[in-house]
């Protein structure tokens, strides 16, 4: 069963997290964004990294970043010279990772830094927090989409999730340590849980609050973005459910 974040005063055993951001021109975005973050990490008293990882931006967000990472030693910036796709920036992520937790969530502010801090309850007892979009704040065709693909991949890989795309995910890093990553697509979600699954590791589903895109322009609903997906899907589904457990 999925519950609501709640506060908890309970310490934490992990002692620190590693906190990116997959950014394709999101240079409006950007600031507001990394000002969030080192406020609410601020205050949750763990040893942490901010990650921006630029996909080849062309709108100035990379060289923002690199002012960004120069005013504090705890943000890292990583530059695609190339547009790569969502999978391989968050690939870039998670490799970068150095930290006991990993956390990412997109760069375009549609989700609330301030629900992270009520997910450490759940990663002490759960490997990965997977969240779903509450009240999804998307027109109807991408809201049907979603709901489409996420039933798709969920029967195919044997999963039982609301909202795989989620970008607003908390994972323990140790499930990184030897999982093969292939995806540079938007199934890289979907990769990742399902090869986690397939090694036993326990998920937690979450609900978040979801907001409307205040600057820039979303490019997931893009054709061939979703082409690639359906690509992808079909050439990795024999190799993770051969995957060994």
């Amino acid at each position: 069963m999925s519950a609501q974040p709640t506060p908890s005063s309970a310490a934490s055993s992990f002692r620190s997290i590693s906190v990116f951001f997959p950014c394709f021109n999101e240079r409006e975005n950007l600031e507001p964004l990394v000002r969030q973050a080192l406020d609410v990490l601020g205050k949750m008293g763990l040893d942490y990294e901010i990650i921006i990882v630029d996909d080849g931006s062309t709108d100035g967000t990379g060289a923002l970043a690199d002012a960004l990472a120069a005013e504090n030693p705890r943000i890292k910036v990583i530059h695609h010279p190339v547009n790569k796709g969502y999978g391989a920036a968050l690939q870039s992520g998670f490799r970068a990772a150095s930290k006991e937790l990993v956390f990412y969530t997109d760069g375009d502010r549609q989700f609330d830094l301030n629900e992270l801090p009520p997910l450490l309850p759940l990663i002490e007892q759960y490997d990965i927090v997977s969240c779903y979009r509450m009240n999804r704040q998307e027109g109807w065709i991408r809201r049907f989409n979603g709901f489409a693909w996420t039933r798709l991949v969920c029967l195919l890989f044997h999963l039982k999730l609301k909202d795989i795309d989620c970008s607003f995910k908390l994972y323990r890093r140790k499930i990184f340590d030897g999982m093969p990553l292939v995806s540079t697509g938007a199934l890289i979600d979907t990769e990742v849980l399902a090869r986690a699954a397939r090694k036993g590791y326990t998920i937690k589903q979450v609900g978040v609050h979801h907001y409307p895109r205040r600057a820039g322009k979303a490019t997931g609903a893009k054709l061939r973005v979703i082409a690639r997906a359906f690509y992808e899907l079909f050439k990795l589904r024999k190799t993770i459910l051969k995957q060994q457990p």
